[in-house]
């Protein structure tokens, strides 16, 4: 399901309550109809507006744990020779190199897959 499909699902039921709410008020002579019209579009806008800023939390990722971090890049915290520990995103990792040389503390990597939580890696 695509995000803005999730987004609207989400969000069409508070519109449905707002309209009733504002209805109601229209109904009771509180307020004119078109303040209902204006109050209820400004409503729609804002959510409008508001989902560029939320998309990512309605798009789904199919990828977790190691999977999602495959063509990332590192910085080597240990000798990969071949295995040792990478950091990447901020997080230290167990990793497995696979070129023939080994590679150097400090030294970019690239992600280019993951054997449960093991990352193999390739100097970047």
């Amino acid at each position: 399901m695509r995000a803005v499909t999730k987004y609207l699902a989400v969000q069409i039921p508070g519109w449905l309550a707002w309209a009733v709410v504002l209805g109601a008020f229209w109904e009771w002579r509180i307020i004119p109809a078109w303040v209902v019209g204006v109050l209820l579009g400004l409503y729609v806008v804002k959510d409008v507006v508001m989902f560029p800023f939320v998309r990512r939390a309605y798009e789904t990722n199919t990828q977790h744990g190691p999977a999602q971090l495959v063509g990332a890049v590192g910085t080597a915290c240990d000798r990969l020779n071949p295995t040792g520990y990478v950091r990447v995103r901020g997080e230290l990792w167990r990793a497995e190199s696979t070129d023939a040389e080994p590679i150097e503390v400090g030294a970019s990597v690239r992600i280019i897959g993951a054997s449960g939580y093991t990352l193999r890696v390739t100097g970047a």
